[in-house]
């Protein structure tokens, strides 16, 4: 079976940055105003978590995420507190970030559903939870782990609907949505596509339409732009960016670059260096 994530996750990684383990009591709130997500692992709990509206309690020992900025608040018992473990969590490329895109705003998990995490999780609280050397790089690492195995629960599970998950777990266009992150410099047809998942070409459209929400060509595009930019924010140059990731040409790239992120290669690199002044 071909390996769904590598690809994605290595041309768009995410990072954890730990800054809470322990004890948390009363009342809490993060932020959603610095352009992160946050990981939060519950160890004991009860624990009250609110955010736009909605309050969830959590019981037993589980996992919340916000892969996208989301101010929450939490609320535990003023004396007795919950244990905790959290982290934020830096998407490369952003808002643009495939990976942050295709997750729901807000997941509550379990933590005994996560399978095969009991090692890894037993690991990183007996690493947060204590003062060692090397303490906070270990559970950083190992914060990285467990979302790489929340996108594994997440697509073997059938919980997401609809988007790029959900392409990734159909047994059959996850091949084609895996061949065009591996080689998206070659020009795909609709026809190949649909060959390397092993279906016509009618019913492999439709199927592509209806799980991801956009058209084969489409999303195709938008992983190459994605790349681009990618590219771009490590100051490659844009005539060899273009090559790479698909177009015979500066120009091309260009107006394709324009006609999926509403702006020019030029107009958007000067975008991103005003958001990082």
């Amino acid at each position: 079976m071909v390996d769904r994530l590598a690809v994605l996750l290595d041309q768009f990684p995410v990072s954890a940055q730990v800054f809470q383990a322990g004890t948390v009591c009363g009342i809490n709130t993060v932020g959603g105003d610095d352009g992160l997500g946050q990981l939060h692992l519950v160890w004991r709990g009860p624990l009250e978590v609110s955010h736009a509206g909605t309050t969830v309690l959590v019981s037993e020992p589980s996992l919340l995420l916000y892969p996208r900025p989301l101010a929450h608040r939490f609320r535990s018992d003023p004396e007795l507190g919950a244990d905790m473990a959290c982290a934020n969590l830096r998407f490369e490329g952003g808002a643009r970030n495939p990976v942050a895109a295709a997750l729901p705003a807000f997941t509550c998990l379990p933590l005994a559903a996560l399978e095969g995490s009991g090692p890894v999780l037993a690991l990183l609280f007996e690493e947060a939870f204590e003062h060692r050397c090397g303490r906070q790089a270990m559970v950083e690492r190992l914060f990285e782990v467990v979302m790489i195995q929340l996108l594994r629960h997440l697509m073997e599970s059938g919980e997401v609907r609809g988007g790029l998950l959900s392409g990734l777990a159909h047994p059959r266009l996850r091949n084609a949505i895996v061949a065009m992150h591996g080689e998206p410099a070659r020009e795909w047809t609709l026809e190949d596509l649909a060959g390397v998942a092993g279906m016509s070409r009618s019913v492999f459209a439709g199927a592509f339409r209806e799980a991801m929400g956009t058209t084969p060509g489409q999303y195709l595009q938008g992983w190459r732009v994605g790349l681009a930019q990618q590219a771009l924010r490590r100051g490659r140059p844009l005539k060899v960016v273009a090559a790479e990731v698909g177009y015979g040409s500066e120009a091309a790239l260009s107006r394709a670059f324009k006609a999926h992120a509403g702006l020019s290669p030029r107009e958007w690199r000067r975008q991103q260096a005003g958001e990082a002044a």
